[in-house]
């Protein structure tokens, strides 16, 4: 058993010159420039309150996945294995990869109740958790642990959005906000020492300063337009697509750019750019596709 969770020589004979592109394609979709563009793009496009949603149990899977990684300080796989250079410095167990797409793949699939999203949920779920094998920088122990974890995140979210938090729910946003703001000095508490991979509170703490800019942005957006007109044209949402992403990256560049020339501290820069982000993602690009015509 022990071999069978931590050996990867078995991988290696797996590896062919048209899998890897492939398992790479999957793999990409765990990282952060996908989450940039497909939570934005499935609020503007899609469900404002769907992609709400996911975007607080995403921001909770990846705080409880960096908490694990830090406490368990994991070794990945030897970096022989490797054709994934991106995560040189972090702890392997559990993958951050296939806890989040478990978590959010299978939570669409559960909000849409869809024959064919349950399938299409599962397969790409599978496809990014596999991939991680493949590219050999996690065993088979990390992504069973990273989808156990996945899918006990959808249970508690489940119990998080039933009766007993109605509560929260009927608090005023600026207490939704300051409570947010609030976890990053509580969970730096509460994380687990700097072993030898180093920590990565910050980097997984980010993730609740663009939770505070979304729910600023989206707050925002409901004032101004409480329910959406009608769905807009393809050639319209095409435009959306494309022009909102361009200028979200080009607004991640700026803030980095800038952060650095004005002499911030890289946490400042890090916290500041993602609450910016989130801010346009559901507050300022909606402003400007309504002034340009785009949506109602």
């Amino acid at each position: 058993m022990e071999d069978f969770l931590h050996n990867m020589d078995w991988v290696l004979p797996l590896r062919s010159d048209w899998a890897t592109p492939i398992a790479n394609g999957f793999t990409w979709l765990g990282y952060t420039p996908f989450f940039l563009m497909f939570l934005p793009l499935g609020y503007w496009l899609w469900d404002r309150a769907m992609f709400t949603r996911l975007a607080v149990l995403i921001a909770i899977t990846a705080v409880v996945n960096g908490w694990l990684k830090d406490f368990w300080q994991d070794a990945r796989p030897d970096p022989r294995y490797w054709i994934d250079n991106r995560v040189e410095g972090s702890p392997g167990r559990p993958s951050g990869h296939a806890q989040v797409a478990v978590a959010m793949w299978l939570w669409l699939a559960y909000e849409m109740r869809r024959r064919w999203a349950w399938v299409a949920a599962i397969l790409i779920a599978a496809g990014v958790s596999l991939s991680r094998i493949y590219v050999g920088v996690h065993d088979v122990d990390d992504i069973l642990t990273g989808t156990a974890f996945g899918l006990a995140s959808i249970v508690l979210f489940i119990w998080l959005l039933g009766p007993s938090f109605d509560f929260w729910r009927r608090l005023p946003v600026l207490v939704h906000m300051a409570v947010i703001v609030a976890l990053v000095p509580l969970l730096w508490m509460v994380w687990p020492p700097e072993g030898e991979a180093g920590s990565s509170f910050y980097g997984h703490t980010s993730v609740l300063f663009l939770l505070f800019g979304w729910v600023a942005g989206q707050t925002l957006d409901y004032r101004l337009v409480p329910m959406r007109g009608p769905r807009p044209a393809i050639w319209q949402m095409a435009v959306m697509a494309v022009g909102g992403i361009v200028v979200l990256f080009a607004l991640r560049w700026a803030v980095e750019t800038g952060g650095t020339a004005a002499g911030l501290p890289p946490v400042v820069i890090l916290f500041l750019g993602a609450a910016i982000l989130g801010f346009y993602m559901t507050g300022l690009a909606p402003m400007g596709f309504r002034a340009l015509r785009l949506m109602k």
